[in-house]
């Protein structure tokens, strides 16, 4: 095997004792937050309707790049992620601005506001910061609410294929931004108008 063939195959070990040990995780309790939505307020237990388990995403908000491409791609999955489990975002904007955010985006997921609540500040994926992006993984047993697991994402984390690929291209997570669009502006515009950047 070569030196790459074998980092890869300690990789998935690795990513395999990982799932391993985030299974065997006792759960932590924590209480009911209460969020916004476009309807008004929303508990976190509502957000579960009537799954077991939650995976709440922490998005910080419409101006991150970054945490609106990880919505772009768990937007292609979700479908199959709720079959068995409630999925949802929580993000620190108004109702009015996710909802306009996200169906600009085509978003086909819950989103709720935790603007002006203490979830954050006890619920973060980063202890001690003020707004990570990330995921929990909660479980409901009843009307009782458990933490089990949570991530942090970032640039080159497990929660986005785009990372891999560019891998494969040699391409590293400090040579590649994402954008809103990618609209390449051309020269001249055959409009006649201005071409503004």
């Amino acid at each position: 095997m070569t030196e790459l063939q074998l980092a890869e195959k300690e990789l998935f070990d690795l990513t395999n004792k990982v799932a391993a040990l985030r299974k065997e995780s006792k759960p932590i309790e924590v209480k009911n937050y209460i969020f916004q939505d476009t309807d008004g307020e929303v508990s976190l237990l509502k957000l579960f309707g009537d799954k077991q388990t939650l995976f709440l995403i922490h998005n910080m908000g419409q101006g991150c790049r970054y945490c609106t491409l990880w919505a772009d791609g768990f937007n292609g999955f979700v479908q199959h992620i709720e079959n068995q489990f409630a999925f949802a975002m929580v993000s620190k904007d108004a109702p009015a601005l996710q909802r306009q955010f996200s169906n600009s985006r085509g978003w086909r997921f819950k989103m709720a506001s935790h603007a002006g609540t203490d979830y954050l500040k006890e619920q973060n994926v980063v202890s001690g910061q003020n707004n990570s992006p990330g995921i929990v993984c909660y479980i409901r047993k009843g009307d009782q609410i458990f933490r089990k697991n949570l991530a942090v994402f970032g640039p080159g984390d497990e929660f986005c294929a785009q990372w891999n690929i560019l891998s494969l291209a040699g391409v590293s997570t400090d040579e590649w931004t994402p954008q809103f669009n990618y609209w390449h502006h051309p020269e001249k515009m055959d409009d006649g108008g201005k071409n503004l950047k």
